[in-house]
């Protein structure tokens, strides 16, 4: 049946965007959108068809969602920093069928889902930013899964990252690539002072977090990770409470996986938020001992974090 070839956790700073625009912010960017570009390089030598984001900029307050229209047009500005993106274009397909097809698979899992196909909801710009690297060309399909869950619980976000594998590897007729689009610590720097970290880790502790969970993921430590992911989303300010993490590692195996992550952009701080571009290998993994692994991860709802 289908493939899941390619996995990653992307940046999508909007500081990327605005690093594209003339003035003194000009190019400052240039490593995480050579990152962005490389793994877009990989995903089309994989033979990926469609690319299923977990997007951290769409919040939803009940159920997981996934946006799934035919095609996706328009003009984006940011809502909470338009100073950063304001008016920038995008075009792409989407893929209904597998969303439809991942939506089904999600809810036969005993996560509830909805597939929104005729919709005139736009992606948010946790999708926009990476295909805009990735997908100049739109040789991609692109789907969209709500990853900013506020009353959810991490497990079911880990079981609804496996079900997408089983709706791609068992059902699928294709090749698909998974992002996790979101930060490692999200704390923004405080009002007046975003300029002053604008390539600086709001707090050392933050910094050092951070690079002991990049280092685990480079020596494939995830039994530890998946055991600490739910602090890790407190204390670290996970953005989205690091529910695009938890997709991410389900689709992968969870604490079961044996990969190791690749840095294709080394760690860069923005805004007083931990960034980082990392591919992780897709290897294979027992799909009945799935569930029940990941019916451990997290034990408070997103929300009370």
């Amino acid at each position: 049946m289908g493939k899941l070839a390619l996995a990653a956790k992307v940046t999508h700073v909007p500081s990327i965007y605005l690093s594209e625009q003339d003035g003194p912010r000009k190019g400052t960017r240039q490593d995480a959108i050579d990152g962005l570009t490389e793994i877009g390089r990989r995903c089309r030598e994989a033979g990926v068809d469609t690319i299923v984001v977990f997007d951290t900029h769409w919040l939803v307050n009940a159920g997981y969602h996934i946006n799934c229209a035919p095609n996706f047009k328009g003009l984006y500005t940011s809502n909470e920093l338009p100073h950063f993106i304001s008016n920038m274009g995008f075009e792409f397909p989407g893929n209904p069928a597998l969303g439809k097809l991942l939506a089904e698979t999600a809810n036969a899992f005993g996560v509830e889902t909805l597939a929104h196909d005729a919709t005139t909801l736009d992606p948010e710009y946790g999708t926009l930013v990476p295909m805009r690297y990735m997908n100049a060309d739109r040789q991609f399909k692109v789907v969209s899964v709500s990853a900013m869950c506020t009353v959810h619980y991490l497990n079911d976000s880990a079981r609804l990252g496996w079900a997408i594998r089983r709706a791609i590897e068992d059902k699928y007729d294709g090749t698909v690539a998974v992002l996790a689009s979101g930060s490692l610590s999200h704390r923004f720097a405080q009002n007046g002072q975003a300029p002053d970290f604008a390539f600086r880790i709001w707090s050392p502790f933050l910094e050092q977090l951070d690079r002991e969970v990049l280092r685990m993921w480079q020596a494939g430590e995830w039994k530890a990770f998946c055991g600490m992911l739910p602090e890790y989303a407190a204390k670290g300010h996970g953005e989205g409470f690091m529910h695009d993490t938890a997709m991410l590692l389900g689709a992968l195996g969870w604490s079961d996986y044996d990969g190791r992550a690749d840095l294709v952009t080394p760690y860069f701080a923005a805004s007083g938020t931990g960034q980082v571009n990392a591919v992780f290998p897709v290897t294979p993994q027992d799909g009945a001992a799935i569930p029940a692994a990941q019916a451990t991860a997290g034990a408070a709802p997103a929300g009370r974090l």
